[in-house]
């Protein structure tokens, strides 16, 4: 699976810019990824994400007012390389039937666990550290909620039984996997992967 912090960041899918700053926002995007995905953001200071990028704090502050203007922008660009593309996209190339794709996510997950860069669930992270009512923790509530509907879409392709029930027992063990592999169980992925084959027949008409 490919590393999260080094996709490359598209310009695309950056903050608006004027002309001509389009590379100070790409660096000061990838900077925060890179640190905000393996620090998390409270240890990561402004001053810290100026001189890594290598732009004035003038620039930094044009394009980004405050620091969580920049995780907001960090949250959305980790939701396209992440959720959408390192796992769900993974996931539908990798199966032939809807069945096997939602497995395959599971698949996916435990080559990640296997990285050395493997960093954990940023979405829960930044939850955890800002909490449910902060801005940011609302952000990352909503992400997963995204992430959630990518699996329950799956869900209806499968034709299995209530996929919203199904869609949060799911995220239940992606979570639950991540956490695991976190601490150091290396299999995570494989072992949730079994206990995911049995929710899909719990669920089957």
């Amino acid at each position: 699976m490919s590393t999260e912090a080094k996709v490359p960041i598209s310009d695309a899918s950056s903050p608006a810019a004027p002309e001509g700053s389009s590379n100070s926002v790409e660096r000061i995007l990838s900077v925060a990824y890179e640190l905000f995905s393996r620090r998390g953001i409270r240890d990561v200071g402004v001053n810290e994400l100026i001189d890594r990028s290598g732009v004035a704090k003038a620039t930094f502050y044009r394009h980004f007012p405050s620091k969580d203007s920049l995780v907001l922008a960090f949250l959305e660009q980790r939701d396209k390389l992440w959720t959408v593309e390192a796992i769900v996209s993974q996931a539908r190339r990798r199966g032939q039937t809807p069945e096997e794709r939602l497995l395959a996510i599971f698949d996916v997950l435990g080559e990640w666990f296997q990285r050395d860069d493997f960093e954990g669930s940023t979405f829960t992270h930044v939850l955890l550290e800002m909490g449910p009512s902060h801005p940011l923790g609302q952000a990352s509530i909503n992400y997963l909620a995204k992430l959630r509907g990518h699996v329950q879409a799956l869900a209806e392709e499968a034709g299995l039984v209530d996929s919203d029930g199904f869609a949060r027992s799911w995220q239940i063990l992606m979570k639950g996997s991540i956490i695991s592999a976190t601490g150091g169980d290396l299999d995570a992925g494989k072992r949730a992967r079994q206990m995911a084959a049995w929710l899909i027949e719990h669920h089957k008409p």
